[in-house]
């Protein structure tokens, strides 16, 4: 479903992303770990369309992304739920959800989005700001599955978060994996990410240095060291 082939990315004369190469399958929920700063962000940025690619290419179901704007892309499918959250604090739950179906111009996926999130139903009229940081957590995903998004862009969910919460998101993610959503997953905690995930990547400064399968991943020496604390 997405190729990145040989993607840079600069802010001014820094360079942020170099010759990095990443495919997501359909159907895949794949991976990308690595330290603060190694250009996780830059990169579900530039495949979302927020940021500028300086070379290389990104092809989304065989389209070169080029020429599209952000807007275009999540009109494509390309759904990114940004790190912390960002949901509209004033604005009442419901409201935040329905935002994410203004490029479909559609409410109906409302209930099913809120079925999946058995938490936010009871709070639908309440002001989003005034929900935990687990809570905000779903309605960020919620609102991105209000898009139906046929790629799934997700950066560090698992932020700020409980360890009990953390275990939950990370139980919402996989089962959205489950019921056949393609997900690219951006989160430091290393060890949870590849534990749900198909195949990982590890960036460092701007560049891909691992790639395979999680499990492989999850059992080599360097990430153990590195990113799992042992």
């Amino acid at each position: 479903m997405l190729d990145v082939i040989a993607l840079g990315s600069r802010y001014g004369r820094i360079p942020a992303l170099a010759g990095v190469d990443l495919r997501v399958g359909r159907g895949e929920l794949v991976a990308l770990v690595g330290a603060n700063g190694a250009g996780k962000t830059t990169l579900l940025r530039t495949i979302s369309g927020v940021q500028p690619a300086s070379s290389g290419s990104i092809r989304f179901d065989g389209q070169d992304l080029a020429r599209r704007s952000a807007r275009q892309r999540v009109q494509l499918g390309i759904v990114q739920v940004p790190e912390g959250r960002q949901v509209f604090g004033p604005l009442s739950v419901e409201d935040n959800l329905l935002l994410g179906a203004f490029a479909r111009g559609s409410s109906a996926g409302l209930e099913p989005v809120l079925a999946l999130f058995p938490a936010l139903q009871n709070k639908r009229r309440q002001p989003a700001g005034t929900l935990s940081g687990g809570q905000q957590q779903m309605l960020a995903i919620g609102r991105a599955l209000m898009a139906e998004p046929r790629l799934l862009l997700l950066d560090e969910p698992s932020m700020g978060l409980a360890p009990r919460l953390v275990a939950e998101i990370f139980a919402q993610i996989a089962a959205l994996k489950m019921r056949g959503t393609t997900i690219l997953l951006v989160d430091q905690n290393a060890r949870a990410a590849l534990a749900i995930a198909d195949r990982g990547y590890v960036l460092e400064t701007g560049r891909v240095v691992l790639s395979g399968a999680a499990t492989d991943l999850l059992r080599n020496p360097q990430v153990q060291q590195a990113y799992l604390g042992m």
